[in-house]
């Protein structure tokens, strides 16, 4: 997934040198390196209270967890979003690093990313970039496709994908089940606020420095 390499680029650890040395055959080479001392815990209210989006908290869009659109504004995550919005890592900066000082892509710029789908994306419908691999044959007969009309009550819910990686980041392994089985009108009693603020705390707490050494400024402040 492209968070993954996205954070993998994130632990590459950096240094601060600076030399100097004299002329002639005698010189010598000082380095130094400089070390940030940052919190062992974060408050990271600071990141769900920042603005994401004209008029919209990083929390507005998180809880509840839909994927909204405004027709009468410009189409694009997280107003909606279109096949080359690189969500995931839009998602990851909304969480940890501060909006005022870096660009909402700024994970997706890293260096390690992909620079769009491997296969172009089509301009006119169904815009979905061709098929890979071999294509399945026909059927032997031709006739109309037989939709399923199967009730709700035959289907079970096996994953939330309102906004890609709040379930994936923000739910912890004991709350998965009960959160995939909850519903939009759950996430308005702010029943999952606590959950998300504990583990989004707690990714926190272990990326900080991997966010900084790369030249972030994390939207958390120390606890």
């Amino acid at each position: 997934m492209r968070a993954l390499i996205a954070l993998a680029a994130l632990v590459l650890p950096i240094a601060l040198a600076g030399c100097g040395g004299g002329g002639g055959g005698g010189g010598s080479t000082t380095t130094t390196t400089v070390t940030t001392t940052l919190p062992t815990h974060f408050n990271v209210q600071p990141c769900l209270d920042q603005l994401a989006a004209p008029g919209q908290t990083v929390a507005n869009i998180l809880v509840p967890d839909t994927l909204k659109l405004d027709v009468t504004k410009p189409s694009g995550f997280p107003n909606g979003r279109t096949l080359s919005d690189p969500v995931v890592d839009i998602m990851v900066a909304f969480g940890f690093i501060d909006l005022t000082k870096h660009s909402t892509h700024a994970l997706a710029n890293l260096p390690l990313d992909p620079s769009g789908n491997d296969v172009p994306l089509r301009a006119d419908f169904p815009y979905l970039a061709p098929a890979q691999g071999s294509h399945p044959a026909p059927p032997a007969t031709s006739g109309p496709f037989n939709f399923r009309s199967d009730p709700p009550s035959m289907y079970v819910r096996v994953d939330r994908m309102g906004n890609p990686a709040v379930a994936t980041l923000l739910i912890g392994g004991s709350a998965k089940t009960a959160y995939n089985d909850a519903n939009p009108s759950d996430d308005a009693t702010r029943e999952f606020v606590t959950e998300i603020q504990n583990d989004l705390g707690a990714e926190t707490d272990a990326l900080a420095k991997d966010f900084v050494a790369r030249g972030f400024a994390l939207c958390a402040k120390g606890a």
